[in-house]
């Protein structure tokens, strides 16, 4: 997808740009989730997508994955700080879809006000 592989914008864009990738992320920011929490909030997403979107931002860094040694086993996810550094774009595209494109503010609210976003020191 990238035009220019030196250019900031086309290479953020080439990892956050799939379809779900920055709803994944939104749902992410809540702390620790299992893959069936993440299938529930995302109405519609087929479990094979998003296995592959899960493991493409496990590749780039972007999320964790944490497996506990029980019966079943248990797998979580969580934003790694790479991960967590992405929530000020979801929280500018709340802000101008609540601003710009009259949508409400009730869908998920995982990232929170913008004073509550913590970025990293």
């Amino acid at each position: 997808m990238a035009v220019d592989p030196t250019c900031p914008v086309c290479r953020t864009a080439d990892i956050v740009c799939g379809k779900w990738t920055l709803l994944l992320v939104r749902d992410l920011a809540e702390g620790n989730t299992r893959f069936c929490e993440l299938e529930r909030s995302l109405t519609g997403i087929s479990p094979r997508t998003l296995s592959l979107r899960l493991r493409g931002l496990e590749e780039e860094g972007i999320v964790a994955r944490r497996t506990f040694s029980e019966v079943p086993p248990r797998v979580e996810y969580a934003l790694t700080e790479k991960g967590r550094a992405l929530l000020p774009i979801i929280e500018g595209m709340r802000a101008y879809g609540s601003q710009w494109l009259g949508a409400a503010d009730d869908c998920a609210d995982a990232v929170g006000a913008p004073d509550a976003i913590a970025l990293p020191a």
